[in-house]
């Protein structure tokens, strides 16, 4: 992989790592159904204008809206809504070290429904990323046993529903879209599925946009959060893998920290950076593939291609 993915990565973990923090605080005046409406439709905002500034084609009588619906809803609204919900029962740290289980639930699902290859090298790069996870936030059995079992059920939801999305995104921009059309599409739908949960069983209270800091919040989730990140996340699935991108999760817990001690002045403790090293470590790993594996199709690939040229003589 080119390190722009890399690049990608860390922008989208420094993007993602605010988004904990600014729903814990959305909550105090919205639901999580109107949360997911606002941040999507500010989001849809974005994409619009960078599609039309770049003259990207929206192909919207050419988009498949059935399958690009069912992704949406299950890869973007439904898990915004579990997560808002989830951390109205638990503390925002805890909630983005669940979300870091989206790995390992990508590559079963994948496994398990989308013909995916795992190899052990993704597997002991997860491990050891879960286990920086655990360092970085100083996880021990007190705080795990004192967990809320509602909200915990929640998150593991919203990371199930985002490995089955991963796998439905990579498919559709195997046929063709680009990653500006996947995003608008998810956002668009977004919009309209949580917009009617929204106002139907919560009622959106536009007037407390009235307060610049919920307006900013709303802005960052939006903007950057849900406009600029799914680009980024999509161009990740395309370039690389729809593992490699949910492991953006684990270093979502790190920037969460920094941005923490940017912005509010939190103290670092020492396990920041080993957790990070850690972390770091275990991305790196599993984000390596099996060369022998390659080296088998490659060369399955070029006996077909052989075949293939004695045919055609």
């Amino acid at each position: 992989m080119s390190r722009l993915v890399y690049l990608a990565l860390i922008a989208l973990s420094l993007i993602w790592g605010g988004s904990f923090y600014f729903i814990k605080m959305l909550l105090e005046d919205f639901g999580p159904w109107s949360i997911a409406f606002l941040r999507s439709f500010a989001g849809l905002l974005v994409i619009v204008i960078i599609m039309i500034v770049l003259k990207k084609p929206f192909g919207l009588r050419t988009i498949a809206w059935i399958p690009m619906t069912l992704m949406a809803l299950i890869n973007t609204a439904i898990p915004w809504a579990l997560i808002g919900y989830s951390e109205t029962r638990l503390p925002s740290s805890m909630a983005s070290v669940l979300n870091a289980t989206t790995p390992a639930w990508t590559i079963i699902v994948g496994v398990l429904f989308f013909k995916s290859i795992s190899y052990g090298k993704q597997w002991l790069g997860i491990g050891i990323a879960m286990i920086g996870v655990v360092v970085l936030l100083d996880i021990n059995p007190t705080t795990l046993i004192s967990v809320d079992m509602l909200g915990f059920a929640c998150m593991i939801g919203a990371t199930f529903c985002y490995a089955i999305g991963s796998q439905l995104s990579k498919n559709l921009l195997s046929k063709g879209y680009s990653m500006y059309q996947v995003t608008f599409g998810t956002l668009l739908c977004t919009m309209i599925g949580s917009g009617t949960m929204a106002f139907t069983t919560e009622g959106v209270p536009f007037s407390e946009l009235g307060s610049g800091t919920n307006m900013l919040m709303v802005l960052g989730l939006g903007v950057f959060g849900s406009g600029i990140a799914y680009i980024l996340f999509y161009y990740m699935v395309e370039k690389g893998s729809p593992e490699f991108a949910t492991m953006v999760t684990y270093l979502v817990p790190c920037t969460a920290v920094i941005w923490g001690y940017t912005l509010l002045n939190e103290h670092i403790k020492w396990t920041l950076l080993a957790g990070l090293i850690i972390i770091l470590a275990g991305v790196f790993i599993a984000s390596r593939k099996n060369k022998r594996k390659d080296l088998d199709q490659s060369s399955e690939e070029s006996s077909i291609q052989n075949e293939i040229a004695s045919v055609m003589k």
